[in-house]
């Protein structure tokens, strides 16, 4: 028999009595019981033993077939109704079953499905009620929904063919948490949020454009509001039927899977993203690749490929968790500096790509490589420590749409390759003719390179000045450069990391303090007043012995003015002298030479301490002032140190200053000096004379101390 014989859920005459026959004036004349998933009977009540005729002990644990006739019993009949049950949330019947003693009746039965939070069908409940006398039938109510409904946990509307709410169960009111009064009589509609992509309302007659079967295809879920104007996710199923004069009405189950959703897209997101950095993984990055390169996508694609340089030095030194740190803030600049709708991602412990859609609206490959260079140069604290990161980068435009991704990457990282050798990356070494060191250039290597450049004289000094607020050259701080005959240019902090670990630090800073001595007797301004020199010292500290015959003796061999020294120290060096290293300072400091705090607001010094420190520059990290501009707390913080130094009188010097913005603000807060790009790069002591007779420069009218808000 099948099941349009029996009754079923496709019989016209049932659906049109669907809502009437379930009014329940007598819960004593229904048999109410549940199932477990397998369709086995799980509970049992007095209403079911009266209906049916077995105790509970007889019939919990059997499989509800029992109650059908034998021959719907084998055409498979009752498997069916559940698995149009599980379907659709619920399944309603009418047909012929049996009794204990083996007598039938004519059922009316309604199966509601019972899920878990996830969504995994936990059984059934099923109500049965015997309709074989007219009298039961004529007790039919009108009511459309009846105290049945209530046992389900899932939403259940009825509407019109129009789309009015005509009745609904707790469930439905608890879930858009209003009362029945004031949800009935609304429209379909007027039940979704602002967010549903649905076409029209909730019903197959108000949406025939987004109905499962339509034009549109069936939608995942729709979007309900709540009271409250929060959205609900939900599967929403629905299925005519007819009411007691023939017109169509709607039945509607509504099933929250709002947290099943957001469960999908924290997985969907984690498959796509890398988890130290928030940024897409391989598998998002090529996904995202894939779209700007569909046959129809306009402009030219860019893939840039990226490689932190000697990256493994953070996890050697400080651990793999100061390395992740350090991962993640280079992803939190990557997400906030790169070209709108360029997109970046982490593809192994240190290689990032980016992606730009139309590289021709960003200025083109090579501006564009420039440009996400300069975003990888920062300098990351941590820990005590400051690290100065950079990358090299390479970079491709994808000429034909239809190149395999792996191609693409291919081209972009060996363009990285041959930009680091060609630009003499960080920790990267360079032959005069252009040739990468052999891989065998090891620390020994360097250390025999770096100790003849130093017998020999061979290290040179670049001078960057400093310039006060009237314009005028103040300073010139020296820094260090080194050109190998064998290995061509070699990075500062290559040849200090060299001399680090090679035990050359203090020869290198004797050098660096001799040549800058003697740079410094011929330093003049315009109005002949003399220049003086800053030098960074790493390896001749206070705590030497000798530390103080060794500076005064550099000045007299170079017939220099002690007044026309500054040694620059890091915060954290000069916060933890002892009171004999402090002595030898301030001997130097009444010989005439000045220090400065280099670095400050990076260290760790307390209010205290810095009084008492015998320094009389700050020199402001570049880390504030490169944020001066967009992070109010780091304005608040720089005209705090303003404030500071010129309370302690001690000058305030800012590093890094890069544009006239910056320089705009650290005016109009108080700064006494400035020294970046913005004003010169880093020049050879020739062309840092001719600098100086170009000076005073052009400075912007000076601003009230009071004035950009913090």
């Amino acid at each position: 028999m099948n099941p349009e014989q029996s009754g079923g859920s496709h019989d016209h005459g049932v659906q049109a009595s669907v809502a009437k026959v379930l009014a329940a004036e007598d819960m004593r004349e229904y048999a109410i019981f549940s199932l477990d998933a397998r369709g086995r009977v799980a509970s049992w009540n007095a209403g079911a033993q009266r209906v049916k005729g077995y105790r509970s002990e007889e019939i919990i644990g059997k499989d509800f077939s029992v109650f059908y006739p034998r021959e719907l019993a084998e055409s498979g009949y009752p498997r069916w109704e559940l698995e149009q049950a599980a379907q659709d949330g619920f399944f309603i019947d009418r047909g012929w079953r049996v009794r204990k003693d083996g007598s039938r009746f004519w059922a009316h039965v309604v199966i509601t499905a019972q899920r878990s939070p996830d969504g995994v069908l936990d059984g059934f409940i099923k109500v049965t009620r015997d309709e074989s006398t007219a009298q039961v039938r004529e007790h039919s109510s009108r009511r459309q929904f009846t105290d049945l409904f209530e046992l389900a946990s899932t939403g259940i509307g009825l509407f019109d063919d129009a789309g009015r709410l005509l009745d609904a169960n707790v469930a439905l009111t608890d879930l858009l948490g209003l009362p029945l009064p004031q949800l009935r009589d609304k429209m379909d509609r007027d039940f979704l949020h602002p967010s549903d992509e649905g076409n029209g309302g909730l019903l197959p007659s108000t949406s025939p454009l987004r109905s499962p079967g339509g034009v549109g295809g069936p939608i995942p879920h729709r979007v309900l509001t709540t009271s409250e104007g929060e959205p609900v996710l939900c599967q929403v199923h629905s299925k005519a039927s007819v009411d007691a004069e023939g017109g169509r009405s709607w039945l509607a189950i509504f099933h929250d899977v709002t947290e099943q959703v957001r469960r999908t897209e924290v997985l969907s997101f984690q498959a796509t993203h890398d988890e130290t950095t928030g940024l897409l993984n391989r598998r998002g990055f090529e996904e995202a690749l894939s779209s700007l390169l569909a046959p129809d996508a306009d402009g030219d694609v860019a893939v840039l490929f990226c490689d932190l340089d000697n990256f493994k030095r953070v996890n050697d030194a400080l651990g793999h968790e100061a390395g992740d740190e350090l991962l993640a803030a280079v992803a939190d600049r990557l997400t906030t500096e790169l070209p709108p709708k360029c997109t970046a991602a982490r593809f192994y412990a240190d290689q990032f790509v980016v992606v730009c859609p139309d590289v021709d609206a960003v200025g083109g490959r090579e501006a564009l490589t420039k440009h996400v260079g300069n975003v990888f140069r920062m300098v990351v604290p941590l820990r005590e420590w400051r690290v100065h990161v950079s990358a090299s980068v390479g970079s491709t435009v994808v000429q034909d749409h239809g190149t395999p991704i792996t191609e693409i990457l291919r081209r972009a990282e060996a363009a990285m390759i041959e930009n680091r050798f060609r630009s003499h990356g960080r920790l990267q070494l360079v032959r005069r003719d252009g040739r990468p060191a052999e891989p065998h250039t090891d620390q020994l290597t360097l250390e025999h390179h770096l100790r003849e450049a130093l017998a020999d004289d061979r290290i040179d000094l670049h001078y960057q000045p400093v310039i006060d607020n009237d314009g005028a050259v103040v300073m010139a701080e020296a820094l260090l450069r080194w050109s190998d005959p064998e290995l061509g240019p070699v990075t500062p902090d290559v040849a200090l990391g060299v001399a680090e670990r090679g035990g050359l630090l203090t020869d290198l800073d004797r050098c660096v303090l001799r040549k800058a001595l003697h740079t410094s007797v011929g330093l003049r301004r315009p109005d002949g007043r003399p220049i003086a020199v800053s030098v960074n010292l790493s390896g001749l500290h206070p705590d030497r012995p000798e530390f103080v015959e060794e500076v005064l003796a550099a000045v007299d061999e170079a017939g220099a003015d002690p007044a026309n020294l500054v040694l620059e120290m890091v915060e954290t060096v000069l916060a933890e002298l002892g009171p004999k290293p402090q002595r030898a300072v301030r001997e130097l400091v009444d010989a005439g030479v000045r220090f400065a705090m280099d670095d400050f607001g990076t260290g760790y010094s307390s209010l205290a301490r810095l009084r008492d420190l015998p320094t009389q520059i700050l020199k402001l990290d570049r880390m504030f002032v490169g944020q001066v501009c967009f992070d109010p707390a780091n304005l608040g913080i720089t005209r705090a140190v303003a404030e500071l130094a010129r309370t302690m009188r001690r000058q305030c010097i800012a590093e890094g200053v890069e544009n006239a913005t910056q320089h705009h603000l650290l005016r109009a807060i108080g700064i006494d000096a400035y020294q970046g790009f913005y004003f010169s790069p880093p020049l050879p002591a020739g062309e840092f004379r001719d600098f100086l007779a170009t000076t005073p420069m052009q400075t912007p009218p000076h601003l009230d101390p009071h004035g950009p808000e913090s």
